[in-house]
Protein backbone atom coordinates (compact mmCIF):
# COMPACT_ATOMS: atom_id res chain seq x y z
CA UNK A 1 0.00 0.00 0.00
CA UNK A 2 1.41 3.32 -0.74
CA UNK A 3 2.39 5.67 1.60
CA UNK A 4 0.19 8.82 3.05
CA UNK A 5 1.16 12.28 1.04
CA UNK A 6 0.93 14.79 3.37
CA UNK A 7 -0.67 18.30 1.91
CA UNK A 8 1.47 19.87 -1.10
CA UNK A 9 1.04 23.43 -2.03
CA UNK A 10 2.55 25.87 -4.45
CA UNK A 11 3.20 29.44 -3.18
CA UNK A 12 3.59 32.36 -5.75
CA UNK A 13 4.85 35.71 -4.08
CA UNK A 14 5.11 38.91 -6.02
CA UNK A 15 5.83 42.46 -5.02
CA UNK A 16 8.64 44.96 -4.54
CA UNK A 17 12.02 42.80 -3.35
CA UNK A 18 13.15 44.04 0.08
CA UNK A 19 14.98 42.78 1.78
CA UNK A 20 14.55 40.03 5.02
CA UNK A 21 11.70 38.85 2.58
CA UNK A 22 12.70 35.44 1.94
CA UNK A 23 13.40 35.65 5.72
CA UNK A 24 10.17 36.18 6.62
CA UNK A 25 8.17 33.96 4.43
CA UNK A 26 10.01 31.42 4.60
CA UNK A 27 10.20 31.55 8.30
CA UNK A 28 6.41 31.25 8.37
CA UNK A 29 6.84 27.85 6.53
CA UNK A 30 9.34 26.79 9.38
CA UNK A 31 7.22 27.82 12.54
CA UNK A 32 5.04 25.10 11.35
CA UNK A 33 7.64 22.50 10.11
CA UNK A 34 6.88 22.65 6.72
CA UNK A 35 9.66 20.77 4.55
CA UNK A 36 10.30 22.83 1.16
CA UNK A 37 10.07 20.74 -2.14
CA UNK A 38 11.56 22.88 -4.62
CA UNK A 39 12.35 26.99 -4.66
CA UNK A 40 13.54 29.44 -7.08
CA UNK A 41 12.78 33.35 -7.31
CA UNK A 42 13.68 35.78 -9.83
CA UNK A 43 13.95 40.12 -9.45
CA UNK A 44 13.40 41.86 -12.62
CA UNK A 45 14.37 45.67 -11.62
CA UNK A 46 13.53 45.19 -7.49
CA UNK A 47 10.31 43.20 -8.74
CA UNK A 48 10.37 39.78 -6.97
CA UNK A 49 8.69 36.59 -8.03
CA UNK A 50 9.21 34.12 -5.74
CA UNK A 51 7.99 30.30 -5.75
CA UNK A 52 7.69 27.50 -3.46
CA UNK A 53 6.82 24.32 -3.37
CA UNK A 54 6.07 23.19 0.26
CA UNK A 55 4.56 20.05 1.86
CA UNK A 56 2.58 20.41 5.03
CA UNK A 57 2.96 17.62 7.63
CA UNK A 58 0.22 16.21 8.99
CA UNK A 59 0.59 17.46 12.36
CA UNK A 60 0.52 21.30 10.80
CA UNK A 61 -2.97 23.13 10.29
CA UNK A 62 -3.42 23.64 6.45
CA UNK A 63 -5.23 26.34 7.38
CA UNK A 64 -3.06 28.20 10.02
CA UNK A 65 -0.59 27.97 7.55
CA UNK A 66 -2.40 29.59 4.72
CA UNK A 67 -3.44 32.39 7.09
CA UNK A 68 0.23 32.91 8.57
CA UNK A 69 1.58 33.18 5.27
CA UNK A 70 -1.35 35.87 4.10
CA UNK A 71 -0.72 38.21 7.40
CA UNK A 72 3.27 38.09 6.47
CA UNK A 73 2.28 38.89 2.96
CA UNK A 74 0.26 41.80 3.79
CA UNK A 75 2.87 43.16 6.65
CA UNK A 76 5.69 43.30 3.30
CA UNK A 77 3.42 44.73 0.64
CA UNK A 78 3.45 41.64 -1.67
CA UNK A 79 0.88 39.41 -3.18
CA UNK A 80 0.85 35.56 -1.97
CA UNK A 81 -1.18 32.50 -4.25
CA UNK A 82 -1.96 29.61 -3.08
CA UNK A 83 -2.43 26.62 -5.03
CA UNK A 84 -3.04 22.87 -4.07
CA UNK A 85 -1.17 20.38 -6.00
CA UNK A 86 -1.79 16.95 -6.00
CA UNK A 87 0.44 13.35 -5.67
CA UNK A 88 -0.30 12.48 -8.83
CA UNK A 89 0.97 16.06 -10.25
CA UNK A 90 4.05 15.61 -7.68
CA UNK A 91 4.91 12.45 -8.60
CA UNK A 92 5.01 13.60 -12.76
CA UNK A 93 7.26 16.49 -11.54
CA UNK A 94 9.77 13.98 -9.61
CA UNK A 95 9.77 11.70 -12.70
CA UNK A 96 10.47 14.69 -15.41
CA UNK A 97 13.94 15.18 -13.91
CA UNK A 98 16.01 13.08 -15.52
CA UNK A 99 14.58 14.64 -19.21
CA UNK A 100 17.11 15.85 -21.36
CA UNK A 101 17.78 19.25 -20.77
CA UNK A 102 19.30 21.64 -23.59
CA UNK A 103 19.97 25.56 -23.81
CA UNK A 104 19.52 28.39 -25.96
CA UNK A 105 21.35 31.68 -25.95
CA UNK A 106 20.23 34.63 -27.89
CA UNK A 107 23.41 36.83 -28.39
CA UNK A 108 23.39 40.81 -29.85
CA UNK A 109 24.06 43.87 -29.30
CA UNK A 110 20.41 44.72 -28.42
CA UNK A 111 17.73 42.00 -27.98
CA UNK A 112 14.16 43.33 -29.29
CA UNK A 113 10.59 41.51 -28.10
CA UNK A 114 9.90 40.17 -31.62
CA UNK A 115 13.51 38.30 -31.54
CA UNK A 116 13.21 36.80 -28.18
CA UNK A 117 9.44 35.80 -29.21
CA UNK A 118 10.51 34.24 -32.32
CA UNK A 119 13.60 32.19 -30.60
CA UNK A 120 10.61 30.81 -27.64
CA UNK A 121 8.19 29.99 -30.34
CA UNK A 122 10.28 27.97 -32.05
CA UNK A 123 11.21 26.00 -29.58
CA UNK A 124 7.66 25.84 -28.50
CA UNK A 125 7.03 24.48 -31.87
CA UNK A 126 9.79 21.43 -31.58
CA UNK A 127 7.86 20.40 -28.12
CA UNK A 128 10.00 22.24 -25.72
CA UNK A 129 9.33 24.33 -22.58
CA UNK A 130 11.54 26.69 -21.19
CA UNK A 131 11.89 26.45 -17.54
CA UNK A 132 14.32 29.06 -16.89
CA UNK A 133 15.11 32.56 -18.38
CA UNK A 134 18.34 34.08 -17.46
CA UNK A 135 19.95 37.53 -18.29
CA UNK A 136 23.93 36.78 -18.80
CA UNK A 137 24.91 40.17 -20.09
CA UNK A 138 25.02 43.39 -17.87
CA UNK A 139 22.72 46.12 -17.37
CA UNK A 140 23.59 49.10 -19.89
CA UNK A 141 22.03 52.43 -19.36
CA UNK A 142 19.83 54.25 -21.81
CA UNK A 143 20.82 57.57 -20.69
CA UNK A 144 24.38 57.11 -21.34
CA UNK A 145 26.05 55.13 -24.07
CA UNK A 146 28.17 52.63 -23.82
CA UNK A 147 30.65 51.04 -26.54
CA UNK A 148 30.74 47.40 -27.82
CA UNK A 149 27.35 47.00 -25.11
CA UNK A 150 25.60 43.50 -25.21
CA UNK A 151 23.08 41.76 -24.99
CA UNK A 152 22.30 38.02 -23.77
CA UNK A 153 19.58 35.72 -23.22
CA UNK A 154 19.64 32.46 -22.02
CA UNK A 155 16.64 30.07 -22.33
CA UNK A 156 17.11 26.38 -19.87
CA UNK A 157 14.90 24.24 -21.96
CA UNK A 158 13.17 20.31 -20.86
CA UNK A 159 11.59 18.12 -22.94
CA UNK A 160 11.72 15.21 -25.66
CA UNK A 161 13.22 16.65 -28.91
CA UNK A 162 13.39 13.42 -31.70
CA UNK A 163 15.63 15.35 -33.87
CA UNK A 164 17.64 18.22 -33.46
CA UNK A 165 18.47 19.90 -37.28
CA UNK A 166 15.35 20.90 -37.48
CA UNK A 167 14.75 23.11 -34.80
CA UNK A 168 19.16 24.31 -35.36
CA UNK A 169 17.95 25.02 -38.83
CA UNK A 170 15.41 27.06 -37.59
CA UNK A 171 16.95 29.26 -35.33
CA UNK A 172 19.85 29.80 -37.68
CA UNK A 173 17.15 31.05 -40.28
CA UNK A 174 16.12 33.48 -37.51
CA UNK A 175 19.75 34.52 -36.47
CA UNK A 176 20.13 35.42 -40.09
CA UNK A 177 17.43 37.25 -40.82
CA UNK A 178 17.24 39.23 -37.53
CA UNK A 179 20.97 40.15 -37.25
CA UNK A 180 22.07 38.32 -33.77
CA UNK A 181 22.96 35.21 -32.99
CA UNK A 182 20.95 32.15 -31.74
CA UNK A 183 22.76 29.21 -30.00
CA UNK A 184 21.48 25.89 -29.65
CA UNK A 185 23.64 23.14 -27.03
CA UNK A 186 23.03 20.23 -25.05
CA UNK A 187 23.21 20.78 -20.81
CA UNK A 188 24.92 18.43 -20.05
CA UNK A 189 28.51 17.43 -18.19
CA UNK A 190 30.68 18.43 -20.35
CA UNK A 191 29.22 21.95 -20.97
CA UNK A 192 29.98 23.25 -17.32
CA UNK A 193 33.16 21.21 -17.42
CA UNK A 194 35.44 22.35 -20.73
CA UNK A 195 38.81 23.65 -20.17
CA UNK A 196 40.87 24.30 -23.07
CA UNK A 197 40.08 26.78 -25.52
CA UNK A 198 41.81 26.82 -29.39
CA UNK A 199 41.72 29.80 -31.65
CA UNK A 200 42.62 30.73 -34.70
CA UNK A 201 44.57 34.15 -35.03
CA UNK A 202 44.16 35.61 -38.17
CA UNK A 203 40.59 37.32 -38.28
CA UNK A 204 39.92 35.99 -35.09
CA UNK A 205 41.79 36.92 -32.23
CA UNK A 206 43.24 39.70 -34.59
CA UNK A 207 41.15 41.77 -36.80
CA UNK A 208 43.43 41.28 -40.26
CA UNK A 209 44.88 38.56 -42.17
CA UNK A 210 48.58 38.87 -41.65
CA UNK A 211 49.92 37.64 -44.98
CA UNK A 212 47.81 40.25 -46.50
CA UNK A 213 49.68 42.84 -44.47
CA UNK A 214 52.52 41.52 -45.30
CA UNK A 215 52.17 41.48 -49.17
CA UNK A 216 50.96 44.75 -48.93
CA UNK A 217 54.23 45.96 -47.47
CA UNK A 218 55.82 43.66 -50.10
CA UNK A 219 53.52 45.69 -52.71
CA UNK A 220 52.33 42.10 -53.70
CA UNK A 221 48.93 42.70 -52.36
CA UNK A 222 46.03 42.38 -54.51
CA UNK A 223 48.11 38.75 -55.75
CA UNK A 224 48.17 37.08 -52.11
CA UNK A 225 44.90 38.91 -51.27
CA UNK A 226 43.29 37.28 -54.15
CA UNK A 227 44.62 33.64 -53.13
CA UNK A 228 43.64 34.09 -49.32
CA UNK A 229 40.06 35.06 -50.15
CA UNK A 230 39.98 32.36 -52.33
CA UNK A 231 41.57 29.61 -49.75
CA UNK A 232 39.36 30.67 -46.95
CA UNK A 233 36.11 30.23 -49.34
CA UNK A 234 37.23 26.64 -49.74
CA UNK A 235 37.85 27.52 -53.02
CA UNK A 236 41.85 26.01 -53.20
CA UNK A 237 43.84 23.79 -51.46
CA UNK A 238 45.18 25.61 -48.32
CA UNK A 239 48.51 23.93 -48.28
CA UNK A 240 49.18 24.89 -51.89
CA UNK A 241 47.62 28.62 -51.68
CA UNK A 242 49.85 29.23 -48.51
CA UNK A 243 52.78 27.92 -50.82
CA UNK A 244 51.92 30.46 -53.53
CA UNK A 245 51.58 33.51 -51.24
CA UNK A 246 54.60 32.94 -49.43
CA UNK A 247 56.97 32.74 -52.61
CA UNK A 248 55.33 35.52 -53.74
CA UNK A 249 56.79 37.26 -50.00
CA UNK A 250 60.64 36.49 -51.34
CA UNK A 251 62.69 39.26 -49.92
CA UNK A 252 60.69 40.80 -48.10
CA UNK A 253 62.90 41.87 -44.69
CA UNK A 254 62.32 40.85 -40.89
CA UNK A 255 62.36 44.49 -39.87
CA UNK A 256 59.05 44.52 -41.89
CA UNK A 257 57.69 41.67 -39.66
CA UNK A 258 58.48 43.32 -36.68
CA UNK A 259 56.78 46.87 -37.31
CA UNK A 260 53.64 44.82 -39.03
CA UNK A 261 53.68 42.53 -35.31
CA UNK A 262 54.29 46.03 -33.44
CA UNK A 263 50.55 47.50 -34.75
CA UNK A 264 48.48 44.16 -34.91
CA UNK A 265 44.77 45.18 -34.10
CA UNK A 266 43.63 42.55 -31.45
CA UNK A 267 39.93 41.87 -32.16
CA UNK A 268 37.11 43.54 -29.82
CA UNK A 269 37.22 41.51 -26.38
CA UNK A 270 39.85 39.61 -27.31
CA UNK A 271 42.20 40.34 -24.24
CA UNK A 272 38.94 40.41 -21.73
CA UNK A 273 37.91 36.86 -23.10
CA UNK A 274 41.81 35.66 -22.60
CA UNK A 275 42.19 37.28 -19.20
CA UNK A 276 38.47 35.55 -17.96
CA UNK A 277 39.55 32.21 -19.39
CA UNK A 278 42.75 32.28 -17.45
CA UNK A 279 41.19 33.77 -13.88
CA UNK A 280 38.90 30.51 -14.47
CA UNK A 281 41.99 27.98 -15.04
CA UNK A 282 41.43 27.59 -18.63
CA UNK A 283 44.26 26.28 -20.69
CA UNK A 284 44.80 28.32 -24.13
CA UNK A 285 45.95 27.49 -27.94
CA UNK A 286 46.97 30.01 -30.74
CA UNK A 287 46.30 26.85 -33.71
CA UNK A 288 47.28 29.11 -37.33
CA UNK A 289 48.09 28.81 -40.81
CA UNK A 290 49.94 31.76 -40.47
CA UNK A 291 53.11 32.28 -39.12
CA UNK A 292 55.24 32.00 -35.98
CA UNK A 293 56.79 35.00 -35.65
CA UNK A 294 53.48 36.61 -35.09
CA UNK A 295 52.11 33.44 -33.11
CA UNK A 296 54.70 33.84 -30.85
CA UNK A 297 53.82 37.22 -29.97
CA UNK A 298 50.54 37.27 -29.68
CA UNK A 299 50.87 34.43 -27.27
CA UNK A 300 53.20 36.54 -25.08
CA UNK A 301 51.16 39.62 -25.55
CA UNK A 302 48.38 37.56 -23.87
CA UNK A 303 49.34 35.26 -21.72
CA UNK A 304 48.38 32.13 -23.95
CA UNK A 305 49.55 28.50 -23.14
CA UNK A 306 49.94 27.46 -26.11
CA UNK A 307 50.84 28.52 -29.87
CA UNK A 308 51.52 26.48 -32.89
CA UNK A 309 51.91 28.22 -36.01
CA UNK A 310 53.54 28.00 -39.82
CA UNK A 311 57.32 28.77 -39.86
CA UNK A 312 58.90 31.15 -42.26
CA UNK A 313 62.42 30.45 -43.48
CA UNK A 314 65.05 33.54 -43.39
CA UNK A 315 68.10 34.12 -44.66
CA UNK A 316 70.37 37.00 -44.08
CA UNK A 317 67.51 38.99 -42.30
CA UNK A 318 65.14 38.49 -45.29
CA UNK A 319 62.37 35.83 -46.06
CA UNK A 320 63.11 33.02 -49.04
CA UNK A 321 60.08 32.38 -49.73
CA UNK A 322 60.05 28.90 -48.44
CA UNK A 323 58.45 27.38 -45.54
CA UNK A 324 59.83 24.99 -42.40
CA UNK A 325 58.73 21.94 -40.71
CA UNK A 326 55.41 20.83 -40.90
CA UNK A 327 52.55 23.09 -42.48
CA UNK A 328 49.84 23.61 -39.85
CA UNK A 329 46.76 23.57 -42.35
CA UNK A 330 43.48 22.18 -41.15
CA UNK A 331 43.94 19.16 -40.60
CA UNK A 332 46.99 19.56 -38.30
CA UNK A 333 45.27 22.33 -36.80
CA UNK A 334 42.83 19.31 -36.13
CA UNK A 335 45.59 16.81 -34.87
CA UNK A 336 47.32 19.74 -32.34
CA UNK A 337 43.71 20.18 -30.72
CA UNK A 338 44.03 16.77 -30.07
CA UNK A 339 47.63 16.67 -28.91
CA UNK A 340 46.83 19.24 -26.61
CA UNK A 341 43.58 17.79 -25.15
CA UNK A 342 45.82 14.89 -24.13
CA UNK A 343 48.48 16.57 -22.61
CA UNK A 344 46.44 18.21 -20.62
CA UNK A 345 43.96 15.03 -19.77
CA UNK A 346 41.38 16.30 -21.50
CA UNK A 347 38.66 14.94 -23.34
CA UNK A 348 37.88 16.45 -27.15
CA UNK A 349 34.07 16.98 -25.38
CA UNK A 350 36.05 19.15 -22.82
CA UNK A 351 37.12 21.51 -25.84
CA UNK A 352 36.60 24.67 -27.22
CA UNK A 353 37.91 25.78 -31.09
CA UNK A 354 37.19 29.28 -32.26
CA UNK A 355 37.74 30.10 -36.35
CA UNK A 356 36.77 31.92 -39.57
CA UNK A 357 37.96 29.93 -42.47
CA UNK A 358 38.00 26.86 -44.05
CA UNK A 359 40.97 25.61 -42.96
CA UNK A 360 39.41 25.97 -39.34
CA UNK A 361 36.23 23.41 -40.29
CA UNK A 362 38.26 20.36 -38.96
CA UNK A 363 39.28 21.63 -35.27
CA UNK A 364 35.56 23.54 -35.09
CA UNK A 365 34.01 19.51 -35.84
CA UNK A 366 36.06 17.48 -33.39
CA UNK A 367 36.12 19.83 -30.57
CA UNK A 368 33.00 19.97 -28.32
CA UNK A 369 32.07 23.38 -28.86
CA UNK A 370 32.97 24.49 -32.66
CA UNK A 371 32.33 28.15 -32.63
CA UNK A 372 32.82 30.38 -36.10
CA UNK A 373 33.39 33.59 -35.43
CA UNK A 374 32.45 36.49 -37.64
CA UNK A 375 33.32 33.31 -40.15
CA UNK A 376 33.14 33.02 -44.01
CA UNK A 377 29.60 31.64 -44.99
CA UNK A 378 30.98 28.00 -45.98
CA UNK A 379 31.63 28.00 -42.14
CA UNK A 380 29.24 29.48 -40.58
CA UNK A 381 27.13 27.05 -42.50
CA UNK A 382 29.05 23.89 -40.85
CA UNK A 383 29.87 24.91 -37.89
CA UNK A 384 28.17 24.21 -34.55
CA UNK A 385 28.22 27.39 -33.24
CA UNK A 386 28.30 31.11 -34.25
CA UNK A 387 29.11 34.40 -33.07
CA UNK A 388 28.79 37.25 -36.13
CA UNK A 389 26.94 40.13 -34.14
CA UNK A 390 29.21 40.79 -31.18
CA UNK A 391 33.15 39.94 -30.08
CA UNK A 392 35.03 37.34 -29.19
CA UNK A 393 34.40 37.38 -25.61
CA UNK A 394 30.54 36.93 -26.73
CA UNK A 395 32.36 32.84 -26.28
CA UNK A 396 31.75 33.54 -22.67
CA UNK A 397 27.76 33.41 -22.53
CA UNK A 398 27.98 30.25 -24.62
CA UNK A 399 29.88 28.56 -21.72
CA UNK A 400 26.86 30.67 -19.04
CA UNK A 401 29.37 33.03 -17.42
CA UNK A 402 27.48 36.00 -16.70
CA UNK A 403 28.65 39.68 -16.88
CA UNK A 404 30.97 40.98 -14.58
CA UNK A 405 29.97 44.75 -14.46
CA UNK A 406 33.36 46.05 -12.64
CA UNK A 407 35.60 44.18 -15.02
CA UNK A 408 33.54 45.37 -18.55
Amino acid sequence: MAPSMNEIILINITGPDQKGLVARMVGVLAAHGVNVLDIGQAVIHDYISLGILAEIPATADPANVKKDLLYAAHDLGVTVSLRPTSADAYEQWVAAQGQERRIVTLLGRRLSARQIAQAAGVVAGHGLNIDVITRLSGRVSLRHGVRHANACVQFTLSGHLAGEEGIRQRLLQISEQEGIDISFQRDDIYRRNRRLVCFDMDSTLIQTEVIDEMARVHGVGEEVAAITAAAMQGQIDFAESLRQRVRLLQGLEEAALAEIAARLPLTEGAEHLIATLRQLGYKTAILSGGFDYFGQRLQQRLGIDYAFANRLEMAQGRLTGHLLGEMVDGQRKAALLRQIAAAEGLSLPQTIAVGDGANDLPMLSIAGLGIAFHAKPIVRQQAGQRISSVGLDGLLYLIGIRDREPSR
